[in-house]
């Protein structure tokens, strides 16, 4: 499976991802536990978390334009850079107000690095493997984020909460050296971008900049996605361990287990999903995926057993979770490579979007209709993301394909 990707520099950026996704999943395992320890109330960490989201909305786009005129490798090293700085600085903060600042600089600067990596990693990849570099990308995040609560827990024990914050950046400090010695930059980066597409049609597309309308509406379908994903992701991170022990009546320690079910879920779909969207449509793919987790997402509801839950959970994160590099691809494969990062500002500014818009939403339905409200309008998003995948059907160019078969097939018949 990894012959398919034959460009060593899609390996350095894995790397780089996985050390920020340790990084990542060092620092927040301990982040409640380190708040709450230094007296920050409830509401508050609320006020951080959309702190967080509000950098990553205000820097996604310029992040973009950013990525365009200087190039990835540029972009990622001063992100991480600037992420490094965020994350060690967190524990020598004391007030609510320069909490607020570092999480919102810690979402920009996140959001920066993003859209460098995926803009990197799609520019480089095939049409014929982008699902399956993209899903290796999520993978190699998600590797991190089981890795670092690990590591959280023996530092902890030697330096306390605030000696994680400053391990997360120098995590960071060493994936910028990555990038800084293995990833190509500069012009050469920049012609790589720009090598033409294999005789598609968009030779002339690349020749000159997309509107900034145009780039958005070609790539609606993934930006949705990436909504209803930060939307669903937000809120279930936040409510559903509260509906678990509130109305299943599971032990508050027991609930740790449904992250962990989530991502081991999404670990073992991901790459097959990518191969799948590859040889058939990402499109048709994330609309199976999306159909199989919204009915998960709704029977949850009904499940008698905390083993059932898990199973649903399991189940739930290998299709939604697994949307996001589906999702990604497809926008590779029909964005012009030079707007690959106005494309990718797109998709964050969406994803970020949705983390803002899904917790507000989902508590005021959980406080005034219970948990099973919350989780049914959850399903109804992925309900109507479907719906949206079928009107929109032909965004995918392997749709297309597929059509012009049909009618091919059909006009042989009738001669």
């Amino acid at each position: 499976m990894l012959r398919r990707i034959g460009d060593p520099a899609i390996y350095v950026i894995y790397g780089t991802i996985v050390l920020l996704g340790i990084a990542y999943g060092t620092s927040i395992a301990v982040l409640a536990v380190h708040l709450d320890a230094h007296g920050i109330e409830k509401v508050a960490m609320g006020w951080l978390a959309a702190a967080f989201a509000a950098g990553i909305v205000c820097l996604s786009i310029p992040a973009g334009a950013i990525v365009q005129r200087f190039g990835p490798k540029a972009t990622l090293l001063a992100a991480l850079g600037g992420y490094a700085v965020c994350v060690t600085s967190f524990p020598f903060l004391g007030s609510v107000v320069s909490l607020a600042v570092a999480r919102f600089f810690d979402g920009a600067f996140s959001v920066g690095i993003w859209v460098a990596a995926e803009t990197a990693l799609l520019s480089r990849s095939d049409k014929s493997n982008k699902g399956l570099v993209m899903s290796l990308y999520a993978i190699s995040l998600a590797i991190g984020y089981v890795v670092g609560p690990l590591l959280a827990s023996g530092v902890v024990r030697v330096w306390g909460t605030g000696g994680t914050f400053v391990v997360a950046g120098g995590l960071a400090c060493c994936a910028a050296l990555v990038t800084l010695m293995g990833l190509p930059g500069g012009r050469g980066e920049a012609a790589h971008a720009a090598h033409e597409d294999d005789a598609d049609g968009e030779r002339e597309d690349e020749g000159r900049a997309a509107r900034a309308a145009t780039v958005f509406w070609r790539t609606k379908t993934s930006c949705f996605a990436t909504f209803s994903y930060g939307y669903f992701q937000a809120s279930v991170v936040l409510f559903l361990p509260l509906y678990l022990i509130r109305t299943k009546h599971v032990a508050p320690e027991r609930t740790i287990l449904v992250t962990a079910f989530f991502a081991a879920g999404m670990l073992a779909m991901s790459a097959w999903a990518g191969r799948l969207g590859d040889r058939h449509g990402h499109l048709l793919v994330m609309r199976v995926l999306g159909a199989i987790g919204g009915a998960m997402v709704a029977s949850f509801v009904l499940l008698p057993s905390f083993a059932l839950m898990c199973a649903a959970v399991f189940v739930a994160g290998a299709t939604l979770a697994s949307i996001s590099p589906v999702s990604l691809a497809l926008q590779g494969v029909v964005t012009p490579r030079r707007e690959l990062g106005r494309a990718n500002a797109f998709y964050n500014a969406a994803y970020a979007a949705g983390m803002l818009m899904g917790p507000p939403v989902s508590g005021q339905l959980f406080t005034r209709w219970g948990g099973a409200a919350m989780l049914f309008h959850l399903a109804a998003l992925w309900a109507a993301f479907v719906v949206f995948t079928v009107v929109f059907a032909t965004d995918d160019p392997r749709a297309k394909e597929r059509g012009r078969a049909r009618r091919t097939e059909a006009a042989g018949t009738a001669e």
